[in-house]
């Protein structure tokens, strides 16, 4: 049936059919075999896009400037960019995640055909979410969108590891937020590649830049490393959001010129493909659970005649293939 089947909304998404790409999307959210499948179609056209991970402190404006940066890149006339942005949130699987906060700062891009904007939350599934979250980035860039911008709602470990998993990752403060080593403790200058003091507009701009150079240079990259610029914005006036642009393409020359854009890339899926493992056999483990035989189990450990590990491993062989069935990888060629 029109509009159900994977492979002929991906082609759709493709040339541009924004609804195609609206149903694709929620089929990552929903998961299970349906995701999947999405996932193995848009693998084989992504890798084209850049991803920009946008984050930091409840507050800071990152919605505004995650706003305001699209609106810089479609003004450019020198090199438009069709740009994605997701706007993930890992704690309101009842709200349905930042949909009306973000859509209605986002108003002004809405009859803009270059730009795509997508809230996605939890549904109660956050351990799925950073899995569902690559997923969706990768659809977008099989859609044909050069930039993906993956905003987060907090500082939570779920929010850095997504938007961690960028190739560039820009951390928002403001100059209320707190110092810079409230910043280090959330783990945030771990992942930085571009800081930026938003909000530079209500005054105590200078200090915080202030606290988060004299971090950086505590920390110190390595040498001949890339060293996180700090810039100064002001969203809703547009102010340094010019700057945030040429740090965030400075860092990507940086990263091609040496090479680390692949190595990051790389070991990106590398992670992908451990967390898509564990979550297989979280699942796995599920299935053992609910099986009839788990009580009897439990009886036999509460009465001192198998121990939990070895109960386990009878659970686990109810869950493997049937006979004739391929248990392993695919083999080699």
């Amino acid at each position: 049936m029109r509009g159900r089947d994977p492979a002929e909304l991906v082609e759709r998404a493709a040339g541009g059919d924004r609804a195609a790409l609206a149903r694709l999307l929620t089929l990552v959210e929903r998961g299970g075999d349906g995701a999947r499948q999405v996932a193995r179609l848009a693998h084989q056209r992504a890798g084209g896009a850049y991803t920009i991970g946008v984050t930091g402190a409840p507050g800071a404006g990152k919605s505004t400037l995650t706003h305001a940066l699209v609106r810089h890149l479609r003004q450019d006339g020198r090199d438009r960019h069709e740009v994605g942005v997701l706007a993930v949130d890992p704690s309101s699987p009842f709200t349905g995640g930042a949909i009306l906060g973000d859509r209605v700062r986002m108003t002004g891009h809405a009859a803009d055909d270059g730009v795509f904007i997508r809230s996605m939350a939890s549904r109660g599934h956050l351990g799925g979410l950073a899995l569902a979250t690559r997923d969706a980035v990768r659809v977008l860039d099989a859609a044909g969108f050069g930039l993906v911008v993956v905003e987060t709602v907090g500082v939570g470990q779920v929010e850095v590891a997504i938007a961690g998993a960028a190739d560039t990752t820009v951390v928002v403060v403001s100059p209320g937020w707190g110092d810079a080593v409230q910043a280090s403790k959330a783990g945030l200058l771990e992942i930085a590649d571009v800081l930026v003091v938003n909000k530079a507009d209500l005054g105590g701009a200078e200090a915080a830049v202030r606290d988060l150079e004299n971090v950086l240079q505590l920390v110190g990259p390595s040498p001949g490393r890339w060293r996180p610029p700090v810039v100064v914005t002001s969203a809703p006036a547009g102010t340094g959001v010019a700057e945030l642009w040429q740090a965030v393409t400075g860092h990507r020359a940086a990263l091609e010129a040496t090479g680390e854009l692949d190595a990051r890339r790389r070991q990106r899926l590398a992670t992908e493909l451990r967390e898509v493992v564990l979550r297989r056999l979280e699942d796995q483990a599920a299935t053992a659970a609910g099986l009839g035989s788990f009580d009897a189990l439990v009886d036999e450990i509460v009465a001192g005649r198998l121990d939990p590990w070895s109960a386990a491993d009878v659970l686990l062989t109810f869950t493997q293939p049937a006979a004739g069935e391929r248990s392993g990888p695919p083999p080699p060629g």
